[in-house]
């Protein structure tokens, strides 16, 4: 059978994969459109095996909002060249649609099989290392941020006595600084309340073997260690941390004052950031 550049170029289109790989798959099915496809997948299949053990050092991250769940995702790949590719953002756009519809709070084989379906397309080892799903109740909102070309996406959560103060102008700027404002600190723990004893602990002894070299008394050395724990604190808890647009109040400070001006009950509920390049999901 007559194999038409035509029927080549037809066959490229639908699979994605090179004129030549097409030409050789329909000469080997004698020129059966629907077998050469298969013999295509197959051929991917077999490629994608080959091309596991390559390290996907370079990738991007993901953020997507619905009305009652928000995504986190993180894609990997073998270079920054295919990181920048459309078609590799796309997926990862795609992959979060799916996780929100159906739920998906975890890699699995759906979503593996639509990496491994570009990876048949532009033969480059890829990873879904993380998908990280948050729900968003009645009277919550999620503002999102992606940093540059996906080097980091950001997640905030918030909780208001109503879903209407959401509306307001100063309270729809102060959900996206936060969101900015945790892209630029990064913030280890939400509020001094929700850091780990045992990490207060371990810090309250390595300032007091620092403090112990000086030569004080003991009440003064306590003093410092306290002085020198709240500071870090401080530096390391999203409310306790100045706030990113005015570095004269705190994000809890500033919380209040929006609360006050918009005439509302607002808190942050949680937040979350993911950077590329690290492969587990954010708490």
């Amino acid at each position: 059978m007559a194999i038409t550049a035509d029927v080549v170029k037809k066959l490229r289109d639908l699979t994605g994969a090179g004129m030549m790989d097409c030409k050789k798959a329909l000469v080997k099915a004698d020129g059966d459109f629907d077998a050469a496809e298969r013999l295509l997948k197959e051929m991917g299949l077999a490629a994608i095996a080959n091309r596991q053990d390559r390290a996907t050092d370079n990738g991007r991250v993901f953020v997507k909002v619905a009305d009652t769940r928000a995504v986190l995702v993180e894609l990997t790949c073998e270079t920054d060249f295919v990181a920048g590719n459309a078609q590799f953002a796309e997926l990862g756009e795609n992959i979060c649609t799916v996780a929100l519809e159906k739920g998906y709070n975890e890699v699995n084989d759906e979503l593996n099989g639509m990496v491994n379906d570009l990876i048949t397309t532009i033969k480059e080892n890829m990873s879904l290392k993380s998908v990280c799903l948050y729900e968003i109740g009645e009277n919550e909102y999620a503002s999102s941020y992606v940093h540059g070309n996906g080097s980091l996406a950001v997640l905030v959560i918030f909780k208001a006595d109503r879903k209407e103060l959401f509306a307001n102008d100063l309270v729809k700027e102060f959900t996206n600084d936060c969101a900015l404002h945790v892209a630029a600190n990064t913030p280890a723990f939400l509020d001094v309340s929700s850091v780990d004893p045992a990490y207060v602990k371990e810090q309250e002894g390595i300032f007091a073997a620092q403090v112990a070299k000086l030569d004080k008394p003991a009440k003064v050395q306590a003093g410092i260690v306290k002085g020198k724990l709240a500071k870090h604190l401080a530096e390391i808890c999203f409310m306790q941390q100045e706030f990113v647009k005015d570095d004269s109040l705190t994000v809890a400070k500033k919380l209040a004052e929006v609360e006050k001006a918009a005439g509302g009950t607002l808190a942050i509920k949680e937040y979350a950031f993911l950077r590329a390049g690290v492969a587990s999901c954010p708490v």
